[in-house]
């Protein structure tokens, strides 16, 4: 009898929910932000095992899209040295983010003029796969989150290899393979420094910059990153790639 008079004082446990508009919308937000996170890690951790199958801009391309996934034993070392030497010069040694890059940049940006990024490889890889292309805050924001997920999920090994397989290498095509198979006719495990160079000179801008036949700062700026990739290998800037 006195524990069936306990029960009845005891009042009934309900769960908190919240009240009031304000309420409410600060319980939507949080649930939309725990399910952002909890879809952006399943993503990563995904993307380390499987290929890449599409990206949004490959989807949003006007072109017919040609793209031929390779792993990253198949595809040259001068092509990795490349696109470090090219894009990235400290790939290996930072954490996804060249801070002085950053600062150099916004420093440029900042006097006028065509506006210059500070992108590591590891945050244009970020961008390629999970994101769409242009700036705006809320992009760089992702691309920024995204980018901390791949460094600590996947590793530079596999960053490298999926950067050369989402990459834009000319018009309506992606990755390296493809882009070999297009301008020289042969696979990307057999490129020559000067090939891989001149692909990676275009990276910046597939779709305006040539490869066969290209000339000014194009031309330029391949030979000059064919005279560095032998410094890449010499000076072990790709380690973290084939450690």
């Amino acid at each position: 009898m006195v524990d069936e008079l306990k029960n009845l004082r005891r009042p009934a446990a309900r769960s908190w929910t919240p009240t009031g508009p304000i309420g409410r919308l600060g319980w939507l937000l949080a649930r939309l932000i725990a399910a952002f996170l909890f879809i952006s890690v399943a993503q990563v951790v995904i993307y380390k095992f499987v290929p890449v199958p599409t990206t949004l801009t490959m989807l949003m391309d006007d072109h017919p899209v040609t793209k031929d996934w390779t792993p990253l034993d198949q595809i040259d070392r001068d092509m990795v040295a490349a696109v470090i030497s090219g894009e990235d010069g400290k790939f290996c040694l930072h954490n996804g983010f060249d801070h002085e890059a950053i600062m150099q940049a916004f420093r440029r940006n900042a006097k006028g003029g065509r506006i210059r990024g500070g992108s590591t490889i590891s945050q244009q890889t970020a961008k390629n796969v999970f994101l769409w292309q242009g700036g705006g805050y809320l992009r760089k924001g992702l691309e920024a989150w995204y980018t901390v997920l791949i460094e600590t999920i996947w590793g530079k090994r596999r960053i490298m290899e999926v950067y050369l397989n989402v990459a834009e290498t000319g018009i309506g095509t992606y990755g390296v393979e493809a882009g070999a198979q297009r301008y020289y006719g042969k696979s990307a495990r057999k490129l020559s420094p000067v090939e891989a160079a001149r692909i990676a000179a275009v990276l910046p801008l597939p779709k305006k910059r040539e490869v066969n036949g290209a000339g000014g700062f194009t031309r330029r700026h391949g030979n000059s990153i064919a005279r560095r990739v032998a410094v890449v290998k010499n000076e072990a800037l790709d380690a973290c790639v084939y450690r």
